[in-house]
């Protein structure tokens, strides 16, 4: 009679599940590379039990990964643009026609000892009618006028001397502006029909730079909000599959499985929907800035830097940054998750 009751409880799905775990739990003790196996395997089993929450995880943190990369390249590129001008940027200040080289050179030693200011060229009337010419070189019509004896010298005689200034901060050019402002030779040789260019692309400038500071704020607030929305999202999935194996968890823990045993498959979950979404949001990502960087260069913003990364050996680096943020959300997220609610299973 007790064999047969015994015999019984051992065939008993309780029982067979009970007698796994044990044996489980004593091979665990002893092999613990097979425990991580396990713990893996089933974590694996856990993402594709919830399949439709965890695809809705994934892709909520695909969306989350893909703006943090545009919220970085467009602040990148951005700023990277607007340095870009900023060496182009040159103040032309311009003199009386036929301002002599002598006088020109004075000049430029005396704008030469301004510690803003990064070089100086100087131009005769003769040199600025040259680069006249050469800059209009395919307008044969016009070059035929010009160059005829009398046009020459009543263009020469009208052309303004030049000083052309390259600054080391183009946003402060207050020492610059004193000095021609102040300086007896400037104010004896400075051409009264036409002011030193100081704000020549300075709105332009401004422009991009705000668009800049405007795109890294609002990239970073949709990454937050997505952000939370993938935590929560893998709240819910966390907990659906706590519940459903809330069982399978009481007898886990009856038999003295180890805490990292119990909760290791629900952060591998969470952990793959990571990396799932971290090589989705980087495939994307690259796909993206590939199409759109020929059309950016178009509008003069400069994406020179970024496509840098993207086309040499960084990219496994890209990769690699995106699958350690996919992985962080996730295990820090079911972490929460499983600190919360596991120990109600």
């Amino acid at each position: 009679m007790t064999d047969d009751k015994t015999l019984k409880s051992k065939k008993s799905p309780k029982g067979v599940a009970k007698a796994k775990l044990k044996t489980m739990k004593r091979s665990s003790t002893k092999h613990p590379v097979r425990e991580k196996s396990r713990i893996v395997k089933y974590g694996a089993i856990g993402f594709t039990r919830n399949i439709w929450l965890s695809t809705a995880a994934t892709a909520v943190m695909t969306l989350t990964l893909f703006i943090l990369f545009i919220t970085v390249v467009a602040s990148v590129i951005l700023s990277n643009t607007a340095d870009a001008m900023r060496e182009k940027i040159d103040i032309t200040v311009y003199f009386k026609p036929g301002t002599s080289e002598a006088t020109l050179s004075e000049l430029k030693e005396t704008m030469a000892t301004d510690s803003n200011v990064k070089s100086v060229e100087v131009a005769t009337s003769e040199e600025e009618y040259e680069k006249f010419i050469q800059e209009h070189q395919d307008n044969k019509e016009l070059l035929e006028v010009v160059k005829e004896d009398d046009m020459r010298e009543i263009m020469i005689s009208q052309m303004q001397s030049t000083m052309r200034i390259k600054a080391h901060n183009v946003d402060d050019l207050t020492s610059i502006k004193t000095l021609v402002e102040t300086q007896k030779i400037f104010k004896d040789n400075l051409d009264s029909k036409k002011a030193p260019t100081y704000n020549v692309n300075q709105v332009e400038i401004a422009t991009i730079t705000t668009w800049a500071r405007i795109a890294r704020v609002s990239g970073i607030i949709l990454g937050l909000v997505f952000l939370v929305i993938s935590v929560l999202i893998i709240f819910s999935t966390i907990r659906l599959s706590i519940f459903s194996r809330r069982e399978e968890i009481y007898m886990m823990k009856l038999v003295g499985a180890s805490k990292s045993f119990t909760r290791g498959p629900f952060i591998v979950e969470a952990e793959i929907c990571g990396v799932i979404a971290a090589l989705l949001a980087a495939t994307i990502s690259y796909l993206f800035f590939g199409l759109m960087a020929p059309k950016l260069a178009d509008y003069g913003i400069n994406t020179d830097s970024i496509q840098e990364v993207l086309s040499s050996n960084k990219l496994i680096l890209v990769y690699l940054v995106f699958i350690a943020a996919g992985t962080a959300i996730g295990s820090v997220s079911a972490r929460l998750a499983v600190k919360k609610y596991l120990n109600k299973a």
